[in-house]
């Protein structure tokens, strides 16, 4: 017997519109599971949903309360974020990817959620003939939600086939149809958590050179690539970036995962300096202004929220002057998930599950805040469907742009180390009524 009933799931499954697991968004199933768990009062292990189990460092607690207490709360900020943070946004780019940018090019959004959100609206609007975006998948699938909600158009490929040398041809066929106007991709990546390596940076830069392709990286896990010791400010080795081969890119860098300050929903979006001052005829209509930087802050970002949180403003600014003056070891910090990651990776494989994304090209995968899995001769749907009665909750690869159909995204973060054995127990449980 399961943990829980086949027939309380179909009923909150039912109950929320839900027919195909594999089709529901993440927020759909925290509220599946939150909804389940009321009623049988059995906790369950929540691997659906990537929100950072860590307490947020009290350095910025601090400078946030202070701020409050200074009575920023009763003040507008600048839209373009103020000035120390600019400044130590910045630095923090020099320091820990070794790349120069000028502090008017950083700006503080609510998240990078926001960040991503502005960065697609200004980019495909730069040229009519242009408005589509790339995803190199796996993704976050909630950026394509965003690309749904704006009208525009995408296309995307899963690129675990295509990595090293066959990555430019498959870039280059979309490219040549010339419709593309921006690539995004995460690294460390959502959820496969494969990394790009400098040769394909530089393959991805020159194909975007080529093109004249927009670069948005989405760096929400920075510096966690635990392979590497990526924590000393201005020292190599430095996180990996499109910046050091491109100069028309947006980087996306967020406080959520890195500094485990995901609730006041602070982030910085980076501009190079080259696109920053670019003119676009076409971004008149829609934003009164043709320089890309001006178009973006002051037309997408002033029309979606008018700036971002005072108070968290100030708070990210601390965080990132402990970080740069090495005070503050941030990667230190959240190498908890990639310990979580190993132990709970080999707990599935013992129970019969497989790793999905199992290489990073030549060498095993990193340990970090996601890994993938599958189970034997079953869908990603049936199996997530499946783990829910185990008291297991997870989100299919298939939403995340993967081809991979039989996969689950299984996230590390809210998995509390006094869960692991039951994890354990109800993964041996699984098992043993699956042979």
């Amino acid at each position: 017997m399961t943990p829980i009933s086949q027939t309380i799931v179909d009923k909150h499954l039912k109950a929320h519109g839900v027919a195909d697991i594999g089709k529901a968004t993440i927020r759909q199933i925290v509220k599946i599971v939150s909804d389940i768990e009321q009623e049988t009062g059995i906790p369950f292990i929540k691997m659906e949903m990537g929100v950072p189990g860590l307490p947020p460092p009290q350095v910025g607690i601090d400078a946030e309360i202070a701020a409050l207490n200074n009575g920023v709360a009763s003040l507008y900020p600048a839209i373009e974020g103020i000035a120390p943070l600019k400044n130590e946004i910045a630095r923090f780019a020099k320091l820990f990817m070794n790349i120069t940018v000028q502090p008017e090019c950083c700006v503080p959004t609510v998240g990078s959620m926001q960040g991503g959100f502005a960065s697609f609206l200004t980019a495909c609007r730069r040229d009519e003939n242009r408005s589509k975006l790339l995803f190199i998948d796996p993704g976050f699938p909630v950026q394509k939600t965003q690309m749904k909600i704006l009208g525009l158009e995408y296309e995307s490929f899963d690129v675990y086939k295509y990595r090293g040398e066959k990555l430019a041809e498959k870039l280059e066929s979309y490219c040549k149809q010339n419709t593309i106007s921006a690539f995004l991709y995460s690294n460390p990546n959502n959820p496969s958590w494969i990394c790009f390596s400098e040769e394909e940076l530089q393959i991805i830069a020159d194909v975007a050179r080529k093109y004249d392709i927009i670069v948005i990286e989405d760096l929400a896990y920075f510096g966690m690539d635990f392979r590497v010791d990526y924590s000393a400010p201005g020292k190599p080795p430095y996180q990996p970036t499109i910046a050091n081969y491109y100069d028309n890119y947006i980087l996306l860098v967020s406080a959520s995962k890195i500094f485990s300050y995901a609730g006041q929903r602070i982030a910085a979006l980076i501009i190079s300096s080259d696109l920053f001052t670019r003119n676009f005829p076409d971004l008149a209509p829609y934003f009164s202004f043709t320089e890309f930087g001006k178009a973006l802050i002051y037309g997408a970002l002033y029309g979606l929220s008018s700036g971002t949180s005072h108070s968290s403003q100030h708070a990210l600014y601390a965080l990132l002057q402990a970080a740069n003056n090495g005070t503050y070891n941030f990667v230190n910090d959240v190498k908890t998930y990639g310990k979580r990651a190993k132990i709970m990776k080999e707990m599935f494989i013992d129970a019969g599950f497989s790793v999905v994304y199992d290489t990073d090209i030549d060498r095993p995968i990193a340990d970090g805040f996601y890994f993938t899995i599958s189970y034997k001769n079953l869908l990603g749907s049936q199996l997530a469907q499946e783990l829910l009665l185990y008291g297991i909750s997870a989100i299919t690869l298939d939403s995340t742009g993967s081809e991979r159909l039989e996969g689950l995204r299984a996230c590390t973060s809210q998995v509390r180390d006094s869960q692991l054995p039951i994890l354990k127990e109800r993964l041996s449980l699984f098992s043993k009524l699956h042979k």
